[in-house]
């Protein structure tokens, strides 16, 4: 599958994610930029999960519908078009890191997905039915992550 460079001016990969943009802090979405996006794509789909979650993998952000024209997003804003679902704290939009206290960073895993179609999900996706869809319509995906303790 081909490859989207996805970045983050407010972090680099795999760098501490500025308190800010936590949950217990300003509670606002890092500004992404995105490039090599498929010229056959019909929509982007933005996700946010952090897979050290003691519950297991939390979804901090979920974005649908996103336009595949759109080279990114700003800080504290909803991307090109995109739907933006309930987080695991049960909120609209994104939902900053929280981790508990004293654990080890956790990571942040921020994927745009490249869609040839568009997906259906249930109105409460569970975290494996947004990659199974996902990857199955994905031409082309990228990835960074963010590292965040409290």
């Amino acid at each position: 599958m081909a490859g989207i460079q996805l970045r983050s001016p407010a972090f680099n990969d795999h760098d501490i994610i500025p308190g800010r943009y936590a949950h217990d802090g300003d509670n606002v979405s890092p500004a992404l930029q995105w490039s090599g996006v498929p010229d056959a794509t019909t929509e982007l789909l933005l996700l946010c999960e952090d897979p050290d979650a003691p519950g297991g993998t939390f979804l901090h952000w979920l974005v649908t519908g996103v336009d595949p024209a759109a080279g990114g997003v700003d800080e504290g804003r909803t991307p090109p078009g995109g739907q933006q679902w309930r987080n695991g704290y049960g909120e609209q939009g994104w939902g900053g890191p929280q981790p508990p206290v004293g654990d080890n960073a956790h990571r942040y895993f921020f994927r745009l997905y490249a869609l040839g179609h568009p997906i259906r999900l249930p109105a409460s996706p569970k975290i494996a039915d947004i990659h199974r869809q996902a990857d199955n319509a994905a031409l082309a995906s990228g990835t960074t992550v963010g590292l965040y303790q409290r």
